[in-house]
């Protein structure tokens, strides 16, 4: 039996194939989408097209390598694969921003939950700081990572008028 589920599992897909051992009616429906198992939305849309970046203000050569991730919406009532890939990524408490790498694998995940998600980039105007400024900086919302430079007391020439 098990060679026989076999043989109809390496058919082309496409192709609907009929086998009966029996009383046993075994059909291969590989065409068969389930409307749970793929994304209905075509491939088309997620092509990256130059409008996008002109309108996003991002640079297709030099992509940002961090991405700022926060939820926005909940994930009640949304199916147990989107809550899995939300848990992933951290972001179980809604409007918490996290940071996560810009590479394919998280960019796939972050793909799966689109629509619960906002995604920005994130932006270094005074460079990426030091390890001993990491305790002295700050994430605003515009996604820019600023160092809180701290003034030290100068000597004495320094009060004096």
């Amino acid at each position: 039996m098990a060679g026989l589920l076999r043989s109809v599992v390496q058919r082309p897909p496409g192709t609907l194939h009929t086998m009966t051992k029996g009383v046993e009616s075994l059909i291969c429906t590989d065409w068969i989408r389930h409307k749970f198992t793929k994304s209905r939305i075509p491939d088309k849309v997620f092509q990256p097209s130059p409008e996008d970046h002109e309108k996003y203000g991002g640079d297709p050569q030099h992509p940002h390598k961090l991405h700022i991730v926060t939820r926005i919406k909940s994930t009640k009532r949304r199916p147990y694969w989107e809550k899995d890939v939300i848990k992933m990524l951290g972001l179980q408490k809604a409007h918490t921003p996290q940071v996560h790498k810009n590479i394919p694998s998280v960019n796939a995940k972050l793909k799966v939950v689109k629509h619960l998600i906002r995604i920005k980039p994130l932006r270094l105007p005074q460079g990426l700081p030091t390890e001993a400024d990491m305790a002295h900086t700050c994430l605003k919302s515009t996604g820019e990572l600023v160092v809180r430079w701290h003034l030290s007391p100068g000597g004495r020439g320094a009060t004096e008028p």
